[in-house]
């Protein structure tokens, strides 16, 4: 049987990035869709190591650090040396990168709205279930083998 669910994952994600990205650019906002995840995740709980930007984000450590270093030159966070340990880097949300929160959860919201538009409430429900057993599937078969 030939499945194409991975396929249209790749593809949805693909649209959602360019759609986003444009919508972010009509609010003057110019981030990428990775940028928009680490402030996520820094709107959240600001003052985190790469490793746990990492980790929250799914995303590589050597990853982060480069767009981080990105953001660092266009002003949307800062590093600085932990307190605790000075071998640690924390990195911190700029008044620039605060300030852009609330447009950039309009957006967020505009395009929740576009990727759910004819979705019943079960139905999505359902459907995040769904996307949430592979994600759980995928994640444990990282943790129990070693990808590079």
């Amino acid at each position: 049987m030939e499945t194409k669910g991975g396929f249209y994952i790749t593809q949805i994600k693909q649209l959602q990035d360019r759609i986003f990205g444009r919508m972010l650019l009509d609010k003057g906002i110019e981030l990428s869709g990775t940028q928009g995840r680490i402030l996520f995740v820094l709107w959240k709980d600001d003052n985190l190591s790469i490793s746990q930007i990492s980790e929250r984000t799914s995303l590589a450590k050597n990853t982060v650090s480069i767009i981080v270093s990105g953001m660092v030159r266009k002003g949307i966070v800062e590093r600085k040396m932990s307190p605790e340990n000075r071998r640690q880097t924390i990195i911190s949300l700029t008044g620039h990168a605060k300030s852009l929160r609330r447009k950039y959860e309009t957006v967020s919201d505009r395009m929740g709205a576009l990727f759910y538009q004819g979705f019943t409430k079960r139905e999505q429900k359902e459907f995040e279930h769904y996307l949430f057993r592979i994600l759980t599937t995928l994640t444990n078969e990282m943790s129990a083998k070693e990808y590079s």
